[in-house]
């Protein structure tokens, strides 16, 4: 294989392993809404869904281009099938013309990629001969080839563009997409020896812009998704759903302070917002009780950790200090909490920080059963929690920016008024 085609496919496979894992947590992403479903006994949906998508795919591949390589350097097969399997196309390859011919009768193509340096049959007299078959009124073709080629000979045979090796597989990609529009025309793209590095570089460029663009998409998407389970949370327990606004912003002030390295895990925002997203699993009669919950009905909520990491658990943003804090903010340093009786260290410390902005806000605001303290009482109240509930660390983390965390609950009491 040409040392040109190895860095080239090295380039295509860094675009495949960006764009195609993009895609797939996208997915499945997405398909959290089956899990809640499942969860709330609409399993006969299930079965809807997969023949909705069998029709969808069997749509999509039908509608996918198909072209037909025919080169007999298995290294070019190899790097145009690495190239164009990471879009919209369905490749078929053939090493000779003779072997083409067979493919194109039974599965005629839309576009042949045609080396013309061919054994038997060459490259232009194949093209001319595709070109004539008036059946299918002939392929797009795209003429590959390594020498100085006659510009009259390219259009002799019918070609609708020429492409020189070395070439980019982005150009070959958008020359694919720039000939199969209906005013497609001849088009040459050539490239020295001396030129290659500038395409690999101008590619390395357009990979990373493409890479960034897609990251951003999909972090909006999830931002997106994040939301809509908030304000899901908030229209079943409005008071709920301000907390996660409070505790979030409290939470992410008090892991800078203690440990600035949790936050590089993007899940922990997500956790912090989400910690109580189980509650969307509690009946409404345990959540909104004014009163006390009798110890059967403290068993229901308390599920609501359990509850909140089975919804969760599909989403790969999630994986990490994310769904430690939704599984483990009620447990206690002392060992007394649930859902695990987790104690010390053994608690995440996303979760140990966790655990003390709950606690402050649950006291500093109102609750169906009982009225708030004052941001001094529930200050001395965590002081004195200092390796009993709360993390040491976390409680002297917390008392050197108490200050700052009370400013941040007044602007969004502020907010919301």
């Amino acid at each position: 294989m040409p040392g040109w085609v190895f860095w080239l496919l090295a380039g295509v496979g860094a675009w495949i392993s960006f764009s195609v894992p993009i895609a797939f947590t996208f997915a499945r992403f997405l398909g959290l809404t089956s899990r809640l479903s499942v969860m709330h006994g609409q399993r006969s949906d299930d079965d809807r869904r997969q023949a909705s998508a069998e029709v969808v795919a069997a749509t999509v591949e039908r509608e996918r281009k198909r072209i037909l390589v025919v080169d007999d350097d298995a290294g070019i097969r190899l790097l145009l099938r690495a190239t164009l399997a990471a879009d919209e196309f369905a490749l078929e390859e053939a090493r000779s013309a003779e072997e083409a011919a067979e493919v194109a009768r039974f599965r005629p193509p839309a576009v042949v990629i045609l080396d013309i340096g061919l054994p038997g049959m060459d490259g232009l007299t194949f093209c001319r001969e595709l070109k004539r078959n008036a059946a299918s009124r002939g392929p797009l073709v795209i003429l590959l080839t390594g020498e100085d080629t006659r510009t009259d000979d390219v259009e002799a045979a019918g070609a609708d563009a020429v492409l020189r090796k070395p070439f980019s597989p982005l150009e070959l990609i958008g020359l694919v997409d720039r000939i199969s529009q209906p005013a497609g025309a001849f088009h040459e793209t050539a490239a020295t020896d001396d030129e290659q590095l500038l395409i690999y570089a101008r590619d390395i460029g357009r990979l990373f812009e493409i890479e960034r663009t897609q990251r951003r998409m999909l972090q909006h998407a999830y931002r997106q998704t994040v939301t809509a389970l908030a304000d899901a949370l908030e229209a079943k327990d409005p008071v709920t759903g301000l907390h996660a606004l409070r505790v979030q912003r409290f939470a992410v002030e008090l892991a800078g302070g203690l440990d600035p390295g949790l936050l590089h895990d993007p899940s922990l925002e997500y956790g912090f917002l989400l910690h109580d997203v189980g509650k969307i699993g509690i009946p409404d009669t345990i959540l909104r009780k004014e009163g006390p919950l009798t110890d059967s009905e403290r068993r229901v909520m308390q599920r609501h950790t359990v509850i909140g990491v089975e919804m969760l658990a599909a989403v790969p943003l999630l994986q990490g200090e994310g769904m430690n804090v939704v599984r483990s903010h009620h447990e206690r340093w002392d060992g007394t909490g649930y859902p695990d009786g987790l104690a010390g260290r053994e608690i995440p410390a996303g979760a140990r920080i966790f655990a003390l902005v709950d606690a402050l806000d649950a006291m500093t605001n109102e609750r169906p059963y009982r009225r708030p303290v004052s941001w001094e009482e529930a200050t001395d109240e965590i002081l004195t929690q200092s390796g009993a509930q709360f993390d040491p660390r976390v409680v002297a983390a917390f008392a050197a920016r108490a200050g700052r965390m009370r400013q941040i609950s007044e602007e969004l009491a502020e907010a919301a008024a």
